[in-house]
């Protein structure tokens, strides 16, 4: 689920104290998520100390416990880093000083890719809203939460773009809606409209707001343009409010039907449901896109991230030509 938890009027936990800290500067709950993740492994790993009596050196300790012994890439170090350095800069206000860690030399892997013939043939072998979401991925480079969180209002059929709410890095950007599926995500939308006004008639009809938007609009949970595109098949209960209401479809759901997909397709490569963003860009690259084009609708805030697909275009090997292949 992707509710935050909620935090006491006058919380009186490290951890709630920082929730309450993140929340109001507008971060993505997952960052959130991952941020406390990594504080509280941090203070577990020295012993519960409070980070207030710790600073740089049990911060370099950690860190470099991470990569040797703990066997973590250099994302994950960084990502640790990243959530230390906010910890002890922005909510401690005591500016870590210039770290000395062991840094992991783990290589980057390069992602799976499908073919096109392979992305048609796992999307083949999967039905209704399955596979209108990997084609979504497939077709406009999203991730699976992205898909699953598109609201009816986030889809401009006249400018035939997708806009992405709070995506990676809470920020907001605007993708394609190929022409293939203008007609199924309609016959989807008309679809969840219709659950909706049943579930109205029964005295629910709500919808997740986060907490400053159902202040600001308190009636707009049950308005058409706030519903999920793709509505889970029963209403679930919130643990927090105990309201009862109708959540998206959960991520796990759809990627276990996309890896029975990919069985029966035959595909043998590690591959999942995030092998269609990859294979998003990768089709752009082939087809003669650029580089900085594919970056925003991928939203990578990084041009190097986005350049790792260079290395996985149909012409393998740096697209030389094999001697092999000359005939003999």
């Amino acid at each position: 689920m992707d509710i935050p938890t909620p935090i006491p009027a006058q919380p009186t936990r490290f951890l709630d104290k920082v929730r309450g800290f993140i929340r109001p500067r507008g971060m993505a709950y997952k960052t959130e998520k991952t941020y406390l993740f990594w504080i509280k492994r941090f203070i577990r790993f020295h012993g519960l100390q409070h980070p207030e009596a710790m600073g740089s050196a049990e911060v370099e300790a950690f860190l470099s416990h991470l990569v040797l012994q703990a066997n973590a890439s250099a994302s994950t170090q960084r990502v640790a880093l990243n959530a230390l350095v906010f910890l002890y800069r922005e909510f401690l206000g005591q500016p870590l000083d210039d770290l000395k860690f062991e840094q992991s030399r783990k290589p980057v892997k390069l992602p799976t890719v499908f073919s096109a013939e392979e992305a048609r043939s796992v999307i083949h072998n999967l039905s209704g809203d399955y596979k209108l979401v990997a084609m979504l991925l497939y077709g406009s480079g999203l991730r699976i939460n992205e898909a699953l969180r598109l609201r009816v209002k986030d889809v401009d059929f006249d400018m035939q773009q997708l806009i992405v709410r709070s995506g990676k890095g809470a920020k907001d950007r605007i993708t394609l809606l190929p022409d293939r599926l203008v007609e199924p995500l309609k016959e989807q939308i008309d679809s969840a409209l219709h659950q909706h006004q049943a579930d109205l008639l029964k005295g629910f009809g709500s919808v997740y707001l986060p907490a400053g938007l159902a202040r600001k609009y308190p009636n707009a949970s049950q308005e058409p343009g706030w519903q999920y595109i793709f509505p889970a098949q029963e209403l679930s209960r919130d643990p927090r409010s105990n309201i009862r209401r109708r959540h998206h479809l959960l991520d796990r759901t759809v990627q276990k039907h996309v890896r029975r997909a990919i069985q029966a397709a035959s595909i043998r490569k590690l591959a999942g449901s995030h092998t269609f963003r990859h294979s998003f860009a990768t089709r752009l690259l082939e087809a003669g896109y650029d580089l900085r084009t594919i970056q925003k609708l991928l939203g990578h805030s990084d041009l190097r991230t986005t350049e790792i697909y260079t290395h996985v275009v149909r012409r393998g090997g740096f697209g030389v030509r094999s001697p092999v292949d000359e005939g003999f």
